[in-house]
């Protein structure tokens, strides 16, 4: 069974900075693709950015492109997938979740439902 761990979540003024790590156990790290979403309250859960299972290739949503950047660390002791975020604004509050799915090549998923274990969400709080 896949376990993931969120942390790095909190409260930021507009323009600031965070960065958000998941650490995964149970299974081999570099087996899985990864994502991060997030969900605002009254919204839909949404792609933010995702990494494949090398760290060769990513993807950003729009929103957040320029701004944030997901890598990861495949190393044994750390198994951790990042989400750097910088600039942040107002409209970036959320509960933020790391998502994992088994894969292989250059593949990453932006739809929620690809995706197989996810994390318990971490709450990014941006004030004007």
């Amino acid at each position: 069974q896949v376990q993931l761990v969120e942390f790095g979540g909190g409260l930021v003024q507009t323009g600031g900075s965070l960065r958000l790590s998941c650490v995964v156990s149970g299974r081999t790290f570099s087996d899985y693709a990864m994502g991060w979403f997030r969900q605002a309250p009254g919204k839909e859960r949404e792609f933010v950015a995702a990494i494949n299972w090398s760290g060769d290739s990513t993807s950003q949503a729009d929103s957040v492109k320029g701004r944030f950047t997901i890598f990861r660390d495949n190393a044994k002791q750390k198994n951790t997938v990042y989400l750097e975020m910088n600039s942040l604004k107002p409209e970036d509050t959320a509960v933020y979740y790391c998502a994992a799915r088994e894969t292989s090549g250059r593949s990453y998923y932006t739809i929620p439902r690809y995706y197989d274990y996810w994390g318990q969400g971490t709450q990014v709080t941006v004030s004007l």
